[in-house]
């Protein structure tokens, strides 16, 4: 069994043997490395941030590290939930592959195979200092293993930022793992009244040392795959207030850092886990469920307010950090690549295309799906089509849903409750034409050799990660008897 006893070196090479995978070799390892600082929010969409484009919500520190570095509008997660989404974010593998198929609770039990190799366990064997703070929602422990674990309330992001002096101050070039609980949904996630807005992690008087930020109903702004209404409104307000403190606490970590005089040597990315906790993003694989915001600041980028149109996805951060950290990343096995190499670029080619793989959210929302999209199409394959689409319990008790679902309104946001409870076997969308996903083509003659063109690359995607679910093809028989040989 491989304990906590093991140097970095030891535990990264044991295993390795046991996973049989290639790491870095030695002469990669490179002695004056620079700090990481990935900073992970959990459910923030791009609608919610100024640089991209929102001028209500209070983000001066987001905005002051895009202005200066660069934004990227067309990154994604590959799975929509918080857990499975976090094991592709440190293994550079889709969660298909790597047994973490949803949630990881007592009461869920999905977890990496413990032959899988992390970032964390990378960095440890380059020399790195590896530490982590917030939210974790991962395991095993020993695939995800950081050496220092700082103890806070995720919610208290400024606490949060102090608690890394010890950190950013040691002697060691260090990766820092640094997780808020903000902006996801607060606890209770059932309001009584039904119809009072979630709290979003926001309580009255706010956290130590939090300036409290309050939005008013009326002036959020109201993204349109959701429904303009009271309820909607209310909840966006909280939300606001909870991405605000997201940014409070980042102010505090910057400061700290340039207190420290490294500034000058790292690398800071912020992105989220998936997007926004309101039903028709989180869970999904629509856009507003996995389009994301992707913020990269380095001292080396020359010009700063870079806007990159690059596709890049989640399975690319751990090859792209290892690359920062000056280990090959294509010495070792991943699902993504680095693009280290492309972030200047405005307009980089060969990154045109991205696939996403959802399975489990909680154990009840068995519906696995699977995507490709590129710059102008994108197709869904929802391989349980015949089951009704599950809830997420905090998505179902928000008043955003109750207030149109006990209404009995025909309508959520631009998509009818009918096609956002039943959905077909496949969807594809102009997301050119239509970027509201709304008007499905797959049924459309005109583009039946574009769907089977697109359902192949997404069986050939399969193939390639070794997805298990790849048997469901067209329940033929022969596969579901026998399996198939990947």
């Amino acid at each position: 069994m491989i304990t906590k006893n093991l140097t970095g070196g030891a535990l990264l090479s044991a295993l390795m043997i046991s996973a049989g995978c290639n790491g870095p070799k030695k002469e990669q390892l490179v002695p004056d490395s620079p700090n990481i600082i990935l900073l992970v929010a959990d459910d923030h969409g791009t609608d919610a941030l100024g640089c991209y484009g929102n001028p209500v919500v209070h983000t001066p520190h987001l905005d002051r590290l895009a202005a200066e570095g660069v934004r990227f509008t067309n990154a994604y997660c590959t799975s929509a939930s918080c857990s499975a989404s976090r094991s592709v974010i440190l293994t550079g593998r889709f969660n298909h592959a790597i047994g973490h198929y949803g949630h990881e609770h007592d009461y869920h039990h999905f977890r990496t195979f413990d032959t899988v190799m992390s970032l964390p366990l990378y960095l440890e064997a380059a020399g790195y200092h590896t530490a982590r703070i917030g939210k974790y929602h991962l395991a095993p422990e020993r695939v995800y293993y950081f050496q220092e674990v700082l103890e806070c309330d995720p919610r208290s992001t400024l606490e949060m930022a102090e608690k890394t002096r010890g950190v950013i101050n040691g002697k060691k070039p260090f990766f820092l793992y640094f997780c808020f609980d903000d902006p996801h949904r607060g606890h209770p996630f059932r309001s009584d009244p039904w119809y009072l807005p979630n709290n979003f992690g926001n309580i009255p008087g706010g956290y130590p040392g939090e300036h409290v930020m309050t939005y008013t109903a009326e002036e959020v702004i109201v993204p349109p795959f959701l429904p303009d209404t009271k309820e909607t409104r209310e909840e966006l307000a909280e939300y606001y207030q909870s991405v605000a403190r997201i940014d409070q606490g980042i102010g505090r970590l910057l400061e700290i850092l340039e207190a420290s005089g490294k500034m000058d040597n790292t690398v800071i990315i912020y992105i989220s886990d998936n997007g926004i906790a309101f039903p028709g993003a989180k869970t999904t694989l629509y856009d507003p469920g996995i389009r994301l915001p992707l913020i990269v600041w380095t001292p080396w980028i020359e010009k700063g307010d870079i806007v990159n149109n690059a596709m890049v996805s989640w399975s690319d951060l751990t090859p792209t950090i290892l690359d920062f950290a000056g280990i090959d990343p294509t010495a070792i096995y991943f699902h993504g690549r680095s693009f280290k190499g492309i972030v200047e670029d405005e307009q980089p080619e060969g990154w045109d295309k991205v696939y996403a793989s959802h399975t489990f959210h909680e154990i009840t929302m068995y519906y696995p799906m699977r995507v490709v999209q590129d710059r102008q199409y994108k197709l869904i394959w929802n391989i349980a089509w015949q089951l009704p689409y599950p809830f997420a319990s905090d998505l179902w008790a928000a008043s955003t849903w109750q207030g149109i679902y006990r209404a009995g309104e025909e309508y959520f946001g631009k998509r009818s409750i009918d096609a956002f409870i039943n959905r077909p076997e496949f969807e594809l969308y102009d997301m050119v034409q239509d970027p509201d996903e709304v008007v499905n083509l797959a049924g459309d003659p005109a583009y039946s050799e574009l769907l089977e063109s697109m359902k192949a690359e997404i069986r050939d995607f399969q193939l390639r990660t070794r997805d298990p679910w790849i048997i469901m093809w067209d329940n033929e028989s022969v596969f579901q008897g026998t399996g198939v040989n990947l």
